[in-house]
């Protein structure tokens, strides 16, 4: 095997050394990666700037503008990898799905998806539907250079449930009203979104994304025996879908301290735990053979330095036993978290791992 490639025999990326890359794989890292969740927008005054009069959906349709919203975060905190800014209805859209981001509500579907029938409108995603993700990896590739770029995609549990619901929903009562009470076109829903997701991952691999994160932001809310049932299939096979890039597969779900094992065992090579369950408990539930990403408690940034700072130690040595570690918060940025916390995070970690 010749020093530029992987051990598939592919060719080895810019990343492929980055210490984010390496805690994927469980190799040895000169310090913890850290990048945050929803790190791309949210509390960046420059993010804001740039958005300013522009929807969400569109301005994930503007090559340009994705690649600086994608680049701020890196420049400001300095973070180990940077995620491609989209949101996860984006592939739902470009199928044609009739749904818009509303501010403060988030995505709503004018028709939900309730029937049988309904089913003819998930068509397959093809590359040129979303032409200007293509577009938009290609350019943030060659400026970054030897920083990893993480795609992403919403998983098909959570895709089925604003399609189902029709919005964001506290109960999702209607979706597992047709998971229960109508099993099998539930398995298909997912299984159909299941290869829409699969196929928008490929497009963010082949154009240049050195790894993929899988969203299940609304699966916490299933009991284990219902994931094992009603999810775990379709997840498997958008995992499946990528196996062949090598890449590394993350996957993440709040409030899933139950389900962490079982999200596991759907194909993922590095499992997000959010700030429920310590690293270490976490490791257990998981099993070996998995890295792990997580897992500050985002409101802990709100709290000053010195409480930050004692917070992420806790973390660090939940984590110190781990086969490989990304550190990130337990879920997201938030809208009003304070840029110069999450810099000063990012420092410190860096500095408290430096091996």
């Amino acid at each position: 095997m010749s020093a530029n490639q992987s051990p598939t025999g592919r060719p080895q990326s810019k990343t492929y050394d980055s210490a984010f890359m390496k805690a994927c794989r469980r190799e040895a890292v000169p310090h913890t990666p850290v990048w945050f969740m929803r790190q791309a927008g949210r509390s960046l005054p420059e993010y804001l700037k740039v958005r300013e009069g522009v929807p969400m959906l569109e301005s994930c349709m503007r090559p340009e503008l994705v690649k600086e919203i994608t680049l701020q975060p890196v420049r400001r905190h300095k973070v180990d990898a940077a995620i491609y800014f989209s949101d996860i209805v984006v592939p739902l859209k470009a199928i044609g799905v009739d749904l818009d981001i509303k501010p403060g509500v988030g995505p709503v579907v004018a028709e939900p998806i309730r029937t049988r029938a309904d089913l003819d409108r998930l068509r397959d995603l093809t590359p040129d539907d979303v032409w200007y993700v293509r577009e938009a990896i290609g350019m943030l590739v060659e400026e970054l250079g030897e920083t990893p770029l993480i795609g992403f995609a919403g998983a098909p549990f959570t895709l089925a449930s604003y399609l189902v619901e029709g919005g964001p929903s506290r109960n999702h009562e209607n979706t597992k009203a047709m998971m229960y009470g109508d099993p099998q076109l539930w398995a298909d829903l997912v299984d159909r979104l299941a290869d829409i997701t699969g196929a928008f991952l490929k497009v963010q691999i082949e154009a240049g994304a050195s790894a993929v994160q899988l969203f299940d932001s609304w699966v916490g809310a299933l009991a284990p025996a219902d994931y094992v049932r009603s999810v775990l299939p379709a997840s498997a096979k958008v995992f499946d879908a990528v196996a062949p890039y090598d890449v590394p597969r993350i996957h993440f779900g709040v409030g899933t301290g139950e389900l962490l094992g079982l999200m596991g065992e759907a194909g993922a090579d590095v499992v997000g735990v959010d700030w429920r369950v310590p690293l270490d408990e976490a490791a257990r539930r998981v099993g070996p053979g998995k890295a792990l990403q997580g897992n500050l408690d985002p409101a802990v940034l709100f709290a000053g330095p010195q409480a930050v700072q004692a917070k992420t130690d806790e973390v660090l040595a939940a984590a110190k036993d781990l086969e490989g570690h990304v550190f990130n918060l337990g879920h997201g940025v938030l809208p009003s978290m304070d840029p110069d916390a999450l810099s000063r995070l990012v420092e410190y970690v860096h500095t408290r791992t430096a091996r």
